[in-house]
């Protein structure tokens, strides 16, 4: 061999070695995390700038890359068939063609490729400066490619922007799903909380209310000194005072506008006005997303809000707490009085009070209970049921079990749940 054909093949090796760099650098800059480097660009990382602007316009950081690449492979598989042909004769042809398809693909595509998707960020900056050089190299070529590539799409009536776009809300589920963390228990609070961001705009509050059976409201015809007796012993706030009948809300009345005008008064109640001490009521509709609702709160203020239906009847009350409570669970303070709500069993089922909702059954299991045709587990054994179940009986919907445990009236106060898979 002789020392043209030496430095030919020294040629190849180098080429080879350009065409691994092209292949690495084009899946590391299109596989680096967005979020990730949109975060080091925002803290002044440079290079993730870099990163970020040279992905912006894929089409050119693509279309010079593969020039390259195409450039380097070409000219080594020429160089190497003439090489090897001048070595062997026509057997070189086929030396060439076998020893440049191993070569290529281990060395030029495999290997980077494997290292570049499992070192995306990193290398995605490391390399970004060195392909910002390419891109102005190869920038007349790369720009007539497009125009080719352009004219070539319109004719087969093929859009350009299939496909593309903002990342969507699927994706955004989609990688919170493939969120992973140390704690096992501690990741699964952090993708439903991430979830439930997602999802206040689908849900409404009628879903998330406080039905009116059990809002503690005061009757605004009782004497003044009773009613500041029963707001004492309130463990709320904020309680709704109504007149004639329950569902008349005139006001909601606040306990420390309430305290702070018997503390004006000397503790003497005997002429005090409570109903003027009452805001004026806020009232929305049941069908209003959670989202509209908490910028609802910020923009006016408010913490308190009752909640109607279609005939502009009562229904029950949503306050912000209900809706943070959505996102981070449940949210309890000194004065919050005890909700039984759920509780597991050792059997595997679980007996829930009727009013729990299935959202919030359906985010602590992991369960798929349907919620379009009633919000909670209460009305979903009526809804599937068709009837007002009495003690005792059992229903199996959607692969689950359902036992009523409690009735009163017409509503069920408590209800057995087997999830499938679980013994009776």
């Amino acid at each position: 061999m002789d020392t043209l054909s030496i430095a030919l093949l020294a040629i190849v090796v180098l080429l080879l070695a350009f065409s691994a760099f092209f292949s690495g650098a084009e899946t590391a800059l299109t596989a680096a995390s967005r979020p990730l480097m949109h975060q080091r660009e925002i803290s002044g990382d440079a290079r993730a700038g870099l990163v970020n602007r040279l992905r912006r316009d894929k089409e050119r950081l693509l279309g010079s890359i593969l020039i390259g690449n195409n450039l380097v492979n070409i000219l080594a598989s020429v160089l190497a068939t003439h090489t090897l042909t001048s070595i062997f004769g026509e057997a070189g042809l086929a030396y060439a063609t076998l020893a440049m398809t191993a070569l290529v693909v281990i060395f030029s595509e495999v290997l980077p490729k494997t290292y570049a998707i499992s070192h995306a960020d990193r290398m995605s900056i490391a390399v970004a400066p060195t392909v910002r050089l390419i891109l102005i190299l190869f920038a007349p070529l790369a720009r007539a490619v497009t125009v080719i590539v352009r004219i070539l799409l319109r004719i087969l009536r093929v859009s350009e922007t299939s496909g593309q776009g903002a990342q969507t809300e699927e994706e955004l589920r989609g990688a919170i799903e493939l969120h992973k963390g140390g704690e096992e228990q501690e990741t699964r609070r952090e993708r439903i909380m991430l979830h439930s961001i997602l999802d206040l705009g689908d849900v409404e509050v009628g879903e998330v209310m406080r039905h009116r059976s059990s809002v503690a409201t005061v009757d605004a015809s009782l004497p003044p000194a009773e009613i500041v007796r029963e707001v004492v012993a309130s463990p709320y706030t904020r309680i709704p005072l109504w007149r004639d009948k329950p569902e008349n809300i005139i006001g909601v009345l606040h306990a420390k506008a309430l305290l702070k005008a018997v503390e004006e008064r000397r503790g003497d109640t005997s002429n005090l006005d409570v109903a003027a001490l009452a805001s004026e009521p806020w009232f929305i509709p049941e069908t209003t997303d959670l989202l509209s609702q908490l910028q609802s709160f910020r923009r006016r203020g408010e913490h308190f809000a009752l909640v109607v239906d279609e005939y502009g009847d009562l229904l029950g009350i949503v306050t912000l707490e209900d809706i943070l409570e959505e996102i981070v669970g449940e949210i309890s303070d000194e004065t919050d009085v005890p909700r039984r709500g759920i509780r597991p069993q050792r059997d595997g089922s679980i007996i829930a009070d009727g009013d729990v909702t299935i959202r919030d059954l359906n985010r602590r299991f992991d369960w798929g209970l349907p919620d379009e045709g009633a919000a909670t587990i209460a009305g979903l054994v009526l809804h599937e049921s068709r009837q007002i179940p009495d003690p005792g009986q059992v229903f199996t919907f959607y692969d689950f079990r359902f036992q009523v445990l409690g009735r009163k009236g017409n509503r069920l106060t408590a209800v057995q749940i087997i999830p499938p898979g679980k013994a009776a």
